[in-house]
């Protein structure tokens, strides 16, 4: 709904049909400490043809160019793809309680499962989830009621992790008791070496998670590091960048067998920036495992009359089932952005796909390679990157990124706060969206800088 139809008139028509007197009659039961009387900071309401003015004016201005990644990612959307999921079929479809009904929903559905299974190298995949972070903490609450053999509750997690997928798989599972042990990263090369699991062995964990790349951008061992899972009877949770998927060995073959469950931000496939979302995780794992996986599960099939037909085939969620065999209380499947993600894999199939990312790569490198040359900026670590990457400065990152800001330029991410011990560094990100004159113009500002 663009604006709010209800004049006075009308609100007092309707509270008057339902008996109540006053609109804060109507929430009286919410405490008068937790209201706020008023928003001193806000502005004064602006009319719509002021409004329209402003907005337009700001549109106009330049947007300053981004490099800033750190889990959210500007790539080139094709025009189609909200060109068709903005049509009204797409756009207002909701989860299909009817599935006999809702067809061309669940052919989206099990087309996107589709391509998600085959992108991960998995069985399975679902329907997705909220986010990223959120896709992780239901892969651990997931993997620790798979995992039978495992008595524990505990979940080996990597520093060089998102640490905002930490920290919110941190605010979901600990009430469950599941305990996060945080894994220490190799100062030089910003990954998690198997070395550093030595103190692990032999005792009883669910899971062992593995990003890739991991947070820094760095490229892990996936293939030691999922053997050693498998060895202590641990299961594999791999959280990766769909991206890098169509350059990079899937997970399912990671190691000797595979990783068991996979997770991860799907934003990059077709859903833009937006000023932080609406976004979707996407969830995959083996096909034992299947029971244990959140949301909702869509089959292709045939009916009486041999006709290809769409069904949910497993809806392990709350709505559904009774709540104590739930496996989550997951209330939407985010299905728009699930239709844009199945438009852009459907576009540029797996030959573009592969081309972003090689793109991607080949720009990080050429960044890299322009900043380095600036006195006192330094990569900080001496491993293989995808998209991503580090640099130590030799002034406050946080001063560098407000001066890089001022030239138009979002520089990237300051990683000061959640990693100290590097010192001055940032977090930088280059995609398909950079050319030459791009990088150029990032390096000219920081050498002025």
């Amino acid at each position: 709904m663009p604006f709010i139809p209800h004049t006075p008139d009308d609100v007092r028509t309707m509270l008057n049909a339902i008996g109540v007197p006053t609109l804060d009659a109507l929430f009286d039961e919410i405490s008068p400490a937790l209201r706020v009387s008023d928003l001193p900071t806000l502005p004064e309401g602006f009319s719509e043809a002021a409004i329209s003015r402003l907005m337009t004016e700001r549109a106009a201005e330049p947007q300053p160019l981004c490099f800033l990644g750190a889990g959210a990612y500007e790539h080139h959307i094709p025009a189609a793809v909200w060109e068709i999921a903005g049509r009204g079929e797409f756009y207002s479809a909701y989860t299909p309680y009817q599935p006999e009904a809702s067809q061309g929903t669940l052919q989206v559905l099990y087309e996107y499962q589709s391509m998600m299974a085959g992108l991960t190298g998995m069985a399975v995949s679902n329907a997705s989830l909220y986010d990223g972070a959120s896709a992780l903490a239901e892969a651990l609450l997931m993997a620790v009621r798979a995992h039978r053999k495992s008595k524990s509750k505990r979940v080996l997690i990597p520093r060089t992790l998102h640490p905002f997928y930490r920290q919110t798989a941190q605010a979901i599972v600990h009430n469950q008791d599941i305990e996060l042990v945080e894994l220490p990263y190799d100062p030089a090369g910003g990954h998690t070496p198997v070395e550093a699991l030595a103190p692990y062995a032999g005792q009883d964990f669910a899971a062992l998670v593995i990003p890739q790349p991991n947070f820094f951008g760095v490229l892990e061992e996936v293939d030691a590091l999922t053997d050693w899972a498998h060895q202590q009877n641990a299961l594999a949770v791999a959280v990766v960048n769909p991206t890098a998927l169509a350059i990079l060995k899937p997970p399912g073959a990671w190691g000797a067998t595979g990783a068991d469950i996979v997770c991860g931000e799907g934003q990059p496939l077709g859903a833009p920036l937006a000023s932080g979302g609406p976004y979707f995780g996407f969830l995959c794992c083996r096909k034992e495992l299947v029971r244990q996986m959140p949301g909702r599960l869509v089959g292709r099939t045939v009916d009486l009359d041999g006709k290809p037909g769409f069904t949910l085939t497993l809806q392990a969620r709350e709505q559904h089932i009774r709540r104590s065999k739930a496996t989550s209380n997951i209330c939407t499947n985010q299905g728009l952005m699930v239709t844009a993600a199945t438009l852009y894999l459907s576009l540029l199939g797996p030959q573009g796909l592969e081309q972003v990312a090689a793109t991607c790569h080949a720009n990080i490198r050429a960044l890299i390679a322009a900043l380095t040359q600036i006195p006192g900026v330094s990569p900080a670590f001496n491993r293989p990157m995808f998209h991503e990457a580090v640099l130590k400065l030799p002034r406050p990152a946080r001063t560098v990124l407000d001066g890089l800001l001022a030239h138009g330029i979002l520089g990237g991410f300051d990683l000061s706060s959640e990693y100290p011990e590097l010192g001055d560094a940032v977090l930088v990100c280059a995609t398909e969206t950079r050319n030459a004159a791009d990088l150029q113009r990032y390096a000219e500002a920081l050498a002025a800088l």
